[in-house]
Formats: C-alpha cells, sequence, structure tokens
C-alpha cells in the first residue's frame, strides 16, 4: 500500500482540513513521500467508496510544499479568509548569492507569514538562525508576520492584512 492509498483510507474518519494535512505530508517540504499524481491515482482506484467525495474535496485544497500541519491548517485559514494564494516554502533571493524559504510567501507583496514551531524557541542554534534570516529578510524589503501556536490566529490574520495593503493587494478579506 502506498502512503497515497492510506491517505484514502482515512477518509472517513479526518476532518477535511485533517485529510488535507495528511495530504499535504505527503506532498511536503523539504521530503514528500509521494507526488500529486500518486494521490490522484489512488483517488480513482478508491473508486466510489465511502469517503470518496471528502477525498474529491481535500484533494482540491491540496498543495505541494508544505512542511507541517500546522503550516497546511494556516494556509487553508489564510484562503477562507479571503487573502491570495501563497507560495509554499519557496526560495527566496537575498543579497549577494545569499537565499532563504519561506513558509507562506506572498511574493508580488514581499510579505511572508512564518510559523514558528516549538523547535524555533527552544532551539539555541535555531533561534540565532531564525535572527540572521529575519534580519536578512527585512534588509531585502519583506514585511515578516511571525505566526506562532499561543498567537491568535485573528491578530495574525489582521497584521497579514495590513500588510499585504501597505504593498498594494485590494482584495475582500472574509469574516
Amino acid at each position: 500500500m502506498t502512503a497515497a492509498d492510506a491517505w484514502c483510507q482515512l477518509a472517513t474518519i479526518l476532518s477535511h482540513d485533517d485529510l488535507v494535512a495528511a495530504g499535504d505530508r505527503i506532498v511536503g517540504w523539504p521530503r514528500p513521500i509521494g507526488t500529486l499524481d500518486e494521490i490522484d491515482a489512488a483517488i480513482e482506484r478508491f473508486g466510489s467508496r465511502r469517503g470518496a467525495v471528502r477525498l474529491r474535496a481535500a484533494r482540491l485544497d491540496l498543495r505541494a510544499g508544505s512542511a507541517s500541519r500546522r503550516e497546511t491548517r494556516l494556509r487553508l485559514r489564510v484562503l477562507r479568509a479571503g487573502f491570495p494564494e501563497p507560495e509554499l516554502n519557496t526560495r527566496i533571493g537575498l543579497a549577494g548569492s545569499r537565499s532563504t524559504h519561506g513558509d507562506l510567501v506572498f511574493r508580488a507583496y514581499r510579505v511572508l507569514l512564518e510559523y514558528d514551531g516549538e523547535q524555533h524557541r527552544g532551539d539555541d542554534a535555531q533561534f540565532h538562525r531564525d535572527v540572521e534570516r529575519l534580519n536578512d529578510l527585512a534588509a531585502a524589503g519583506w514585511i515578516v508576520i511571525r505566526v506562532g501556536r499561543r498567537l491568535p490566529l485573528e491578530r495574525a490574520l489582521d497584521q497579514l492584512e495590513l500588510a499585504l495593503r501597505s504593498r498594494g493587494w485590494r482584495g475582500i478579506r472574509s469574516p
């Protein structure tokens, strides 16, 4: 059984968002364990069994590149709020030949939404790499909004809206 087949088996027991997060893990960053084509083939093999409708709905929300369940859930909430679709864990060029990656990248607006897990706080070396990286992003003109488990999501979405609007986004935020 492939990872994609196992994902299909979860359709009757997981919520939509958790099913999407599990699928995103299959095609996740930095080490995917499957492809979207493999997921599509598994959905076809699954046929019309119980949960097939939920699989197809979740498949519409799958994106390659997520690094964690929390990133996926954040992305889904961002999209439901009416914000543009971000790139996931994509390369951002910095001064010289340096580069970094960002969690949810709104490249056209030079806005970055970063989910900081506990490893960012508890690992001294990781903390200092993050400080250097965030300073480099700021110097390159990026607005970085950091989100953690304890930051109220609505506050992060408010900050995202302000940042995007300051860079020219004219969309409509949904409640």
